[in-house]
């Protein structure tokens, strides 16, 4: 049992790390990123691939999958497409989002499986799943504090030099360029955390069978924060937007983040951290 455990833990883990390799290179063509992703993911199949052959081999002479290994066996099949996909097409964002979306299934089949891993009986912070999201939540709400910080640090910069007045604080700021590279890096690092911790929670959704929490106000807001930080990306991209408009738009999207904090403390009926002591 500790074996499978730590079997399935470990596919979990590298599935979401190559996730997180995988936008990268969508984000911003990195070539990089791309190899650790398809490696990653590599071992993943390799991985699926084994359990699937010890279970094939318990289950000669009966052709019977149980709803677990057949939901495995797409999660596996997800998974040997998109490293098809990756290797003789130019489609990176479909690869993510496939793979996004066999995640997802992936944890949904895991946790909600008695001889996996305990179902949950209430939304505690001792349960696995909701560490993990937790844990994406708060990683991705880091990456765009910081991002906002950079923001603010270009705005000022910015503005000191169009009126031309040096001072020693500026000496001791990067270049705008800079402070615009590592603004968009922290924004392209929380989005895809928050994509996978909203992944995860829709998995938690269809365990407890409690569709109601997806008109929640904090999920709602979290969906804004996810577009809000998207168009930044597109904008960014398409360089249709310049660099104060763009530092503007990320600390606009901060202030939803900040909205999402409130929400989740004065108005959400499940991530109220001052009546259950969990957020996310």
């Amino acid at each position: 049992m500790f074996t499978r455990s730590f079997l399935y833990d470990a596919i979990i883990y590298l599935y979401a790390l190559s996730l997180l390799f995988y936008f990268s290179d969508v984000a911003r063509a990195n070539r990089s990123a791309k190899r650790m992703g398809t490696g990653l993911l590599s071992f993943v199949w390799v991985l699926q691939t084994a359990y699937l052959g010890y279970n094939l081999y318990e289950h000669l002479g009966r052709w019977v999958f149980s709803m677990f290994e057949t939901l495995f066996l797409f999660s596996w099949v997800l998974v040997t497409v998109s490293l098809i996909m990756s290797r003789f097409f130019r489609i990176e964002l479909v690869v993510f989002f496939v793979n996004l979306f066999g995640l997802a299934v992936l944890a949904l089949n895991f946790f909600s499986d008695s001889n996996v891993s305990p179902m949950i009986d209430s939304w505690n912070v001792n349960d696995e799943l909701l560490f993990i999201h937790v844990s994406l939540a708060v990683g991705s709400y880091a990456a765009y504090t910081i991002s906002a910080i950079f923001s603010g640090m270009y705005l000022f910069l910015h503005r000191k030099l169009k009126q031309k007045s040096w001072t020693n604080t500026m000496k001791r700021l990067p270049s705008l360029e800079k402070i615009e590279r590592y603004t968009y890096v922290s924004v392209v690092i929380g989005t895809p955390l928050l994509m996978l911790a909203l992944a995860l929670g829709v998995v938690w959704v269809l365990i407890e069978k409690n569709v109601n929490v997806l008109f929640d106000s904090k999920v709602i807001n979290s969906l804004l924060v996810l577009c809000a930080y998207g168009f930044y990306l597109f904008q960014h991209h398409s360089l249709s937007m310049s660099g104060p408009k763009l530092a503007k738009w990320n600390l606009a999207a901060f202030g939803i983040v900040l909205l999402n904090f409130i929400l989740s403390n004065v108005f959400s009926g499940f991530h109220n951290w001052q009546q259950t002591g969990v957020g996310g």
